[in-house]
């Protein structure tokens, strides 16, 4: 008798060792993560079915020992198969005639959910207990437990607890209130009927029996019962995260064979500027659009991305990431123009430079407001954001050292033709909102280019290299920290530059302090112009309210030891005026081009004109001022009859004059 039983034990073991068990691992949801691992987006398998990976120290702790004590409350101890629960539920359906409480453990329940297989045959039940008793025997407690975590159906296309908890209550398993564990306990036992979004209260009811039970078995206190009671239950289903959408789809299509995917970005960050871009752009019609950036220039890590206003197919193109398409840099790029003839030693921010009509060779670059300055500091030259002074800086530097420049700070430009020629230094170029917050972050990192990267692992290859000297980048952030604000804004730490691209189809406004670089892009998607705007009055206000949704603004660092603090007439001779070489193509004085010199003139009033020279012009006839013009031409009347001295006299003092004979 002991032989056959010991032989029938053993073939009892063997028949369970022989047990084919299903594949344990399964498809699970792509997910992006935050520099904290929380969910930034999460990405349905290829049925359709959202199933997050979840591990049993990342859930409730309540809630496990919520769902063992209800439905199986010697899991702990059984083989996988409980035998008192079996016999009390075959007891119960021979005394009431029907099933009143299933012996399945929560071994079996994972058994016939690996395998898919139905409750409803008893040729179904010794299945399970099959694979119950296998799975004891290959895998601990807790890796079943775990199995379950994951597997476990929560209503239409939700598996998992993890997937649960976001759809349900919008947040992560490892924050459950009592009342919410008892929820999502109660769920998979009907989880078509049990669903919140489909009959809410009979899945509150469930519920409220979970709670009870638990107080009666003396796992939850009478009084958390009781306030979990009151607890309302959800009767809608929550989205799930799909903060960073635009960052996320890069991030898969870069590594398209990760489960997870690690990004630098703040969440909470990441959230507030997503609200705020899609406030800038809420009145300003239905297809501006807008991208965002925030960085670290410390490390070089994103912390926020903003790729436009909102994820959707509308108008505004919100599909596309604006922080990734090619656009014109307009004044942006003249911060490391002059942080670059600094470096250089061609100038020094209290330089006098002219602004002045120039011709290098038919380009005429002229001012946003078509007024010349005359001579003024270079300083002020780059806190005004003027064209002259820079394109003649960019000619004396060579547009080749400004794109070694650029290619120094991480930036790949894309040039028109190919080649280099003064208009970039206004724009003629294509460049990436995450460019000029690579560039921009370099000169905050005191001219030391920065590793810019959403990924938390530095980039391959990437080292270090000076885009410009520290003291240079220095005088370049204290010139932008005195650009004029927008209305309304008294912070003095920030440093930052506006632009707008040829034909207002761009604007810009790029800034950062002690520790941040924030880029912002406002325009169209589609390349349209949006007349009338600016940097200024478009971009900077975002960029302002992006830095106070950061938090406190760092300050900017002092002045390293190496640089030059004077003032204009302490500087060294050479320093004093920006001299280009060959004349720089500054146009030579004023010239009168009517009345030509010894010229007879018929009439009683005379229309003059004067070709070069810097307005405005004053006017004199036979020594005495008769006239003052900020136009190219004039009408003098009163001269008389008889030949006339006409002298002009431009802005910077220069002079030209004719005689002539009026009849």
């Amino acid at each position: 008798m002991l032989w056959a039983g010991g032989a029938a034990r053993d073939g009892f073991d063997r028949f369970i060792d022989a047990t084919v068990i299903p594949p344990l691992a399964i498809d699970r949801s792509v997910e992006v993560l935050d520099r904290n691992g929380d969910l930034l987006r999460a990405y349905t398998v290829a049925d359709g079915r959202w199933r997050l990976a979840v591990g049993l120290d990342a859930v409730d702790r309540g809630y496990v020992d919520m769902l063992v004590r209800y439905e199986d409350k010697r899991f702990w101890t059984h083989p996988g198969i409980d035998l008192r629960a079996i016999g009390r539920a075959a007891a119960q359906g021979l005394r009431y005639g029907r099933l009143v409480s299933g012996g399945s453990t929560l071994t079996m329940q994972v058994a016939r959910l690996i395998e898919n297989s139905g409750t409803g045959s008893w040729q179904g039940k010794l299945r399970q207990m099959r694979v119950a008793l296998a799975l004891e025997r290959r895998l601990g407690k807790e890796e079943i437990l775990t199995l379950y975590l994951n597997h476990a159906p929560f209503g239409g296309n939700l598996e998992g607890v993890r997937a649960a908890s976001y759809a349900w209550f919008g947040k992560p398993p490892r924050r459950l209130t009592p009342a919410e564990a008892a929820l999502l306990v109660a769920i998979p036992q009907s989880p078509n009927t049990r669903r919140p979004d489909r009959d809410p209260d009979t899945a509150h009811a469930a519920r409220d029996r979970v709670l009870e039970r638990m107080r009666g078995a003396g796992l939850l206190d009478p009084e958390t019962v009781a306030a979990a009671l009151t607890e309302p239950s959800p009767r809608v289903r929550r989205d799930f995260p799909i903060l960073a959408p635009h960052l996320s789809d890069r991030a898969r299509i870069t590594d398209p064979l990760a489960d997870v995917h690690a990004l630098t970005l703040a969440r909470d960050m990441q959230t507030r500027m997503e609200d705020l871009a899609a406030q800038a752009v809420e009145h300003r019609g239905d297809k501006l659009q807008i991208a965002l950036m925030v960085a670290d220039h410390r490390t070089g890590e994103i912390l926020a991305s903003v790729g436009s206003s909102a994820y959707t197919a509308d108008a505004r193109e919100g599909f596309v990431d604006m922080t990734q398409a090619l656009r014109s840099p307009g004044s942006t790029l003249k911060p490391l123009i002059y942080g670059l003839a600094f470096d250089r030693g061609l100038v020094h921010p209290e330089t006098l430079i002219a602004d002045r009509p120039v011709d290098f060779d038919g380009y005429r670059p002229q001012n946003f407001d078509g007024l010349w300055r005359g001579e003024l500091p270079v300083r002020d030259a780059l806190r005004l954001s003027l064209n002259v002074p820079v394109v003649s800086l960019t000619h004396a530097l060579g547009p080749d050292h400004l794109i070694a420049g650029l290619r120094r700070a991480g930036v790949e430009p894309v040039l028109p033709g190919g080649r280099p020629g003064l208009a970039i230094s206004l724009g003629g170029m294509g460049l990436r909102l995450e460019d000029l917050v690579a560039l921009f972050g370099s000169i905050a990192n005191g001219g030391e280019r920065i590793d810019l990267r959403w990924h938390p692992q530095p980039s391959a290859g990437f080292r270090p290299e000076r885009v410009m000297g520290s003291a240079p980048a220095w005088q370049v952030a204290d010139i932008l920290r005195e650009t004029p604000r927008p209305p309304g804004v008294a912070d003095r730490e920030i440093a930052f530059k506006t632009g707008t691209s040829y034909g207002h189809r761009d604007t810009w406004a790029i800034g950062f302090d002690g520790r941040h670089v924030v880029g912002v892009w406002m325009g169209r998607a589609d390349g349209t112009p949006v007349p009338g705007v600016f940097g200024g009055a478009l971009a900077a206000p975002v960029l302002f309210s992006a830095f106070e949704r950061i938090g406190e603004v760092e300050p900017l660092p002092p002045p390293p030891p190496q640089t030059l603090l004077l003032g204009h007439g302490g500087l060294p001779q050479p320093l004093r005026r920006f001299a280009p070489p060959g004349g720089g193509g500054f146009e030579a004085g004023p010239e009168i081009a009517f009345p030509p010199d010894g010229a007879v003139v018929e009439g009683t009033a005379l229309t003059a004109r004067v070709q070069g020279g810097v307005a405005p012009f004053t006017w004199l006839a036979n020594g005495a001022p008769v006239a003052t013009s900020r136009t190219r031409h004039t009408v003098l009347d009163g001269l008389g009859p008889g030949f006339s001295d006409l002298t002009v006299i431009d802005a910077e003092g220069r002079s030209a004059a004719v005689s002539f004979r009026l009849d």
